[in-house]
């Protein structure tokens, strides 16, 4: 079976409001570049994967967006009514950071709509692993407050309509992207059948959420594990904290699917974080997940994007994961490879994010 990609270029058209990187336009602050959450990084992994041949290598196809009795699973019926309301208006914003323009809510569907077939199809047998290219993104949208550039929480859509249509009963969410996946946490906070893992640059957004303390509450005490990373952790901190924390975590739930908040902004090149990683460390989570996957749950495994801001590096970083997703030998070498080799930490501070590692280990008893 290919792996299924799902696309859809109206979710390019998505648009980012009068910004000037996170900053509203106004006062001395003064117009240019929009916001960080932009099309490019989208429309050039697409571009690169047709270069290089490994768009033949997918099954690639768009979805229908998300229906109304979908979105009333996580999201009230006023906020969808205020969202639709600005949508027909020519748009607006809701939240914080937020912004669409006209038909903003109609794509929001669409974006939610492709991580729920692929989800769908790795469930229902048709693909053994997908990607979802979604946008806008999901995983900081709380039920009724918009946030982070996310308006709908596409993941929590997926895994709550595939739950009511009896496709699944445990699913283990894997946050890599570098902010911490505030909404999903929320969302499932005190559910016992979804395992929400976060890895993330400790305080970089929200600045308030996801300490590693914070562990679920009610019957969902334990099946929210937080790994807030320091700032300047690369490649050996991210493959150490997967394999001491987050693959054990996995095979703890006995999950009956992997889904994964696929972000890419922990790129060494990234504006929005100050991590380390390469387009290597990428492929290598990839790997992990993937070996995961086929022990716990007959390698059932779905990546749904997320964040990623250098217009550049995150074609390659998402190139090596599809690679690795789908088996394909072509190859796009990181242009950074070099400067990802040279400007990874010392073996002090990896033994330092090691004893943090440690610590979390040793609370969770694995």
């Amino acid at each position: 079976m290919r792996t299924g990609f799902f696309w859809d270029e109206h979710c390019f058209w998505h648009g980012g409001g009068n910004y000037a990187g996170l900053l509203q336009v106004g006062g001395l602050v003064q117009p240019g570049g929009g916001l960080p959450e932009n099309p490019e990084t989208k429309r050039r992994l697409v571009n690169l994967m047709r270069v290089t041949g490994l768009w033949d290598h997918l099954d690639t196809r768009s979805a229908d967006p998300v229906t109304e009795e979908d979105l009333l699973r996580i999201h009230p019926a006023h906020y969808l009514q205020a969202f639709r309301e600005k949508s027909a208006q020519g748009g607006g914003e809701l939240g914080l950071r937020t912004p669409f323009g006209p038909d903003g809510y109609t794509i929001a569907t669409l974006s939610a709509g492709l991580a729920k077939a692929a989800l769908f199809a790795t469930l229902q047998g048709t693909h053994r692993t997908a990607y979802a290219l979604s946008r806008p993104p999901g995983h900081h949208c709380l039920p009724d407050f918009p946030n982070g550039f996310c308006l709908l929480a596409n993941i929590a859509i997926a895994i709550e309509s595939a739950m009511a249509s009896g496709l699944t009963d445990r699913v283990a969410v894997i946050d890599w992207d570098v902010h911490h996946g505030n909404g999903t946490e929320a969302i499932f906070y005190d559910r016992p059948d979804v395992l929400t893992i976060s890895v993330h640059q400790d305080r970089n957004y929200p600045l308030d959420s996801g300490d590693f303390a914070d562990r679920g509450s009610d019957a969902g005490e334990g099946f929210n594990l937080n790994v807030p990373l320091p700032p300047g952790t690369g490649h050996a901190g991210y493959v150490e904290a997967f394999e001491r924390l987050v693959v054990p975590a996995l095979h703890a739930f006995q999950p009956d699917a992997i889904i994964v908040a696929c972000g890419f902004d922990a790129s060494l090149v990234d504006p929005l974080s100050r991590m380390i990683a390469g387009a290597e460390t990428f492929r290598a989570l990839t790997d992990m997940t993937m070996e995961a996957a086929a022990a716990l749950c007959d390698g059932r495994l779905t990546l749904v994007h997320e964040g990623g801001y250098s217009e550049v590096h995150v074609p390659f970083c998402g190139h090596q994961v599809l690679e690795s997703l789908s088996g394909a030998d072509t190859h796009a070498p990181d242009p950074f490879q070099q400067k990802f080799e040279g400007q990874q930490p010392s073996e002090r501070f990896n033994r330092y994010v090691s004893t943090l590692i440690a610590e979390m280990e040793q609370t969770l008893g694995f």
